[in-house]
């Protein structure tokens, strides 16, 4: 019963799911392309070979997977890698990241009749979900199909489990019809395995395991040395943090730069009315520009490479925050506001290894960073802390594959 209230409340929404992702389109164009594949309608055919599917909803998704993909791939000749998102930018990024070496398409929206179209035609052995992707007609119509899904990187936070065991009757069984779940830490299994995940792994965190560009990297030292000027990294702000963190700053002492890259790319030109410069034109900061916009797609190994410390996003609005382990692997002090439950043990981790520190509020967090750009020695301290931190705990795509093998090796159901 509660799927089948669900179902109908999605159906009576359609029109407004539409209009959304019209609007969307108006600033994002991708949104507007192959729509017909959100309703599990797709042009091409498919071959003969059997299928390997790993859905990542966005960029961050879609960035922790890669590696998982490419291992995938190495072991698995015989089989066509599916990759599926929901955003333009995550869509973006798969492109990137895999090229032409495999299928990139969207994941239909969570309608029964869209999902059965969408597995008809691809037939996937095994799905893939990363983190926290719980559609319950999706993973009902997988079990129908006979789809093994593994949930992998999974991650829970407290605030999600308590939303989740307000609709039992909706939550449990999706959850139960996962095959596996992969949890990054064992505060997550314990959540997942309370809502009625049956089989729970803790296998880490992917994110440790992303390979940085060298290229980029090199790159973004090679800027901040043409600079000659300490920059201060704002990491994947979201909505209404720019002002915030910005107002915050102490007087500008004629020196600092700072760099702001808003996490959708939607933004960029509401935040280039706060900018001097911005990069997708190639402008190089001047010397009395005191903000310049990262406006560019798939360069934050550039952007991180670049800073002195970086302060992260999307912690100082109560949204749980954004990824502090590419800045850790790359070396930069990270500064990080009070909202952070999307990245609890990577926090709890950086925080006890150095590599980060917390603040209370905007105000707090841009003291911080005061007393570090002023300590170089501290901020190489901090710096090799988080080095040291990622290499610690790599091995979860490792992990992952071994639970992938043994899901495969499984006979096909369906």
């Amino acid at each position: 019963m509660w799927r089948a209230l669900y179902t109908l409340a999605l159906r009576l929404a359609a029109p407004l799911v539409l209009l959304r992702l019209w609007w969307r389109g108006a600033r994002e164009p991708g949104y507007r392309r192959r729509i017909g594949e959100r309703f599990g309608y797709y042009r091409e055919g498919r071959g003969e070979r059997p299928v390997l599917w790993v859905h990542a909803v966005s960029v961050g998704e879609a960035r922790a997977s890669a590696g998982l993909v490419t291992a995938l791939a190495g072991e698995n000749p015989g089989f066509d890698l599916l990759l599926t998102c929901m955003t333009a930018a995550g869509h973006q990024t798969l492109k990137e990241l895999h090229g032409e070496s495999v299928t990139v398409a969207w994941l239909p929206y969570d309608y029964p009749g869209s999902l059965r179209r969408f597995l008809e035609h691809f037939r996937p052995r095994l799905a893939v979900l990363m983190e926290t992707e719980l559609w319950p007609n999706l993973l009902a119509v997988c079990s129908d199909f006979g789809v093994p899904v593994m949930l992998a990187n999974a991650r829970m936070s407290e605030k999600s489990a308590r939303g989740y065991a307000h609709v039992p009757g909706l939550a449990r069984p999706a959850i139960g019809a996962l095959a596996l779940v992969c949890a990054q830490s064992e505060e997550d299994a314990a959540r997942l395995r309370a809502l009625g995940a049956r089989r729970v792994e803790m296998t880490g965190n992917l994110k440790f395991d992303i390979a940085p560009d060298e290229a980029r990297r090199a790159a973004g030292r090679a800027w901040r040395e043409r600079l000659g000027r300490p920059v201060l990294l704002l990491a994947s702000t979201r909505d209404g943090e720019e002002k915030l963190l910005l107002d915050a700053l102490v007087p500008w002492d004629g020196k600092l730069l700072v760099v702001v890259v808003p996490r959708h790319p939607r933004r960029f030109d509401e935040v280039a009315a706060l900018a001097q410069s911005r990069r997708s034109r190639g402008e190089v900061p001047a010397a009395q520009d005191r903000i310049h916009l990262g406006d560019s797609m798939g360069e934050m190994d550039f952007y991180y490479a670049a800073a002195d410390v970086a302060v992260i996003g999307g912690s100082f609005v109560p949204l749980g925050g954004q990824n502090l382990i590419e800045a850790c692997a790359a070396g930069v002090p990270v500064v990080l506001g009070p909202s952070m439950f999307n990245f609890a043990e990577a926090t709890r981790l950086a925080l006890a290894a150095g590599a980060a520190l917390q603040a209370a509020d905007a105000s707090s967090a841009m003291q911080l960073v005061s007393a570090l750009l002023a300590d170089a020695g501290r901020r190489r301290a901090m710096g090799e802390a988080g080095r040291n931190l990622c290499a610690a705990h790599r091995g979860a795509t490792l992990r992952h594959l071994e639970l992938c093998r043994e899901l495969l090796r499984a006979p096909a159901r369906g």
